[in-house]
Formats: C-alpha cells, structure tokens, sequence
C-alpha cells in the first residue's frame, strides 16, 4: 500500500515478539482469576468432594466416619420413609414457588407499571424485609400464629370462634413461612423483566387490536419468562434445603429433606448417610439448574 502524500512514514517498533505479548496476557488473564478459582475450589469443590467421599463411608461406633467403599447409604435412601421424605420436600418447594409466583407476578407487574415517583417507593416496600435476619422474621409469625397470638386473638374478638385455632406447627405454617421469606426473590426478577421490556411491542398489539388480557397473556408474560425462571430457581432450590422454618413453625412432626439432612450431621451423628442424602439433594438441584438453563436457552433463541 503507497503511503499518502505528505504524510511521513512511522515504523513501529516492539521490544517483544507477539507470541510474548499473547503469552502475557494470558498470565494476566490467569491472576485475576485466580483469586475466584481458589475461593471456589476451597468453599465449593473440596466441601462437595468430602461429602462424595463420606457417602460411600460409614458411621463408626461412637460417630464419626469409617472410610469402608460401600453403596449401603444410597440403599438405604430408597427405603419409602426417606423417600416420602424427599417427595414432600419436592411438594413443599412446588407449592411455594408456584404461590410466590402467582403473588409475585402482580406485585411485579404493579411496580413496573407504576408512576416513576411510586416506584422506588414499592420498591423499597419490597427490599425491607431483607434488613432483618430472617430468624426474626419467622419468629415474629410464630408470635402471630401461637394459640395466645394476635390471630387467634382477633379471631377470638370477632365471636367466630370459641377456642383458638391451631395455627402453629402445621405444614401450612411451613408454607406461610417459606412464602413470606422467599417472596422477594420472585418479585425483584420479574420486575426487572417486565422493566427491559419495549413499550412500543405494547403499543403494537394495542394498534392491532388486543385488549388488555391478551397484551399480557401474548406479550408480558412471554417476554418476561426469564425473570419468571430466575424468580423460581432461586425459590426452589433454597426451599429444598431450608430446615430453620420446619423446625421453628413445623415443629417435631415437620421431617425434610433440610432438617433430616442436619438432624444426621448433628444429633444423629452420622456423616456418612447425611452425605448420601446432600449428593441426592445436590443431584435435584443440578437438574432443576439444568432446567432452568434450557429454558434460558430457549428464551434466547426466540429472541
């Protein structure tokens, strides 16, 4: 190529061949991931790896663990106690997503939708409950729902009843617990979604005739499908392993797969079968993860 007239050539030159320069950024590249990667090796791989190891263990005579290669704890999980276990835990963690979404979605949508000085408002509404411990909170409807709460007592006001109700310890304490606690994690992805969408795809099928229902049904929902599976990621898989709310408002009769899983690492004292019943419980989470992956990626092909 000639040069341009009246512009002087400038030859530049490196000190280091590019093959260097490529091998250096690469080093670069390796230090600022490092600190990550060790972080994940030391509080991920390695914890999860023990656990793999002491599953095929078993309990020594006063606890502990035994390191005899065995498969006798995944045996023993098929038994249909723990597995009823692992069932209603499933449930549990259905029933509350599926309500934190059909509360969720409206709230989200109000926000989203509503006036730009109304909406930081809401949103702080939604975000308080995160600045207490989540203990508190639970012990606060265990003061609610007790037999000498504020429920029953107004219950007992209104002449409607003439004992109070047995509130407490009961799977729809679980329930109500795990919804309260895990309701903004549904709320602020679906917000978030509904926020990125285009008005103007809105104001198309305005134009073109649709009423407001199928607006929502055709356009806002589908549009915002990947808050709706980030919101349900985040509820299911901490409700699979949560064992705070069934002890506190379920009481002894309120067995999961969180609370089991503890109650073998601690009163029990046997590692090696609450390890098989965390790889199982891992297991679960890893495909509903993989699950929410396709949706993902599927949402991204529509795209």
């Amino acid at each position: 190529m000639s040069a341009i007239p009246g512009v002087p050539r400038v030859k530049i030159k490196s000190d280091e061949p590019i093959g260097e320069r490529a091998g250096s950024r690469r080093v670069d590249r390796l230090l600022l991931l490092a600190p990550g990667m060790i972080w994940l090796f030391l509080l991920g791989i390695l914890p999860l790896g023990l656990i793999l190891v002491y599953s095929f263990a078993q309990r020594g005579t006063y606890g502990g663990v035994v390191l005899n290669w065995n498969v006798d704890n995944y045996i023993r999980i098929a038994d249909p106690l723990y597995l009823g276990i692992f069932v209603r835990s499933l449930i549990l963690a259905l029933e509350t997503t599926i309500i934190c979404l059909v509360a969720g979605y409206p709230l989200a949508y109000a926000i989203a939708t509503a006036p730009p000085r109304h909406k930081n408002l809401l949103l702080l509404l939604v975000v308080i409950p995160f600045w207490t411990n989540f203990l508190i909170r639970t012990y606060a409807w265990i003061i609610i729902l007790r037999t000498e709460g504020l429920l029953n007592a107004l219950l007992l006001a209104t002449g409607l009843f003439r004992e109070p109700l047995s509130m407490l310890y009961t799977p729809g304490a679980v329930l109500l617990g795990f919804v309260y606690n895990w309701l903004p994690f549904m709320v602020l992805p679906i917000y978030a979604s509904i926020e990125k969408i285009n008005r103007s795809l809105i104001e198309a099928a305005m134009d073109l005739g649709a009423r407001g229902w199928q607006i929502l049904v055709r356009v806002i929902i589908p549009l915002s499908l990947p808050g709706i599976a980030a919101g349900s990621i985040l509820i299911f898989i901490p409700s699979l392993a949560m064992f705070a709310i069934p002890d506190l408002m379920g009481g002894a009769r309120a067995v999961y797969i969180g609370n089991l899983i503890k109650n073998q690492f601690l009163a029990a004292r046997n590692w090696p079968f609450g390890s098989a019943l965390s790889i199982c419980l891992v297991l679960v989470m890893l495909v509903s993860l993989f699950l929410y992956a396709r949706v993902m990626r599927r949402e991204g092909t529509w795209s």
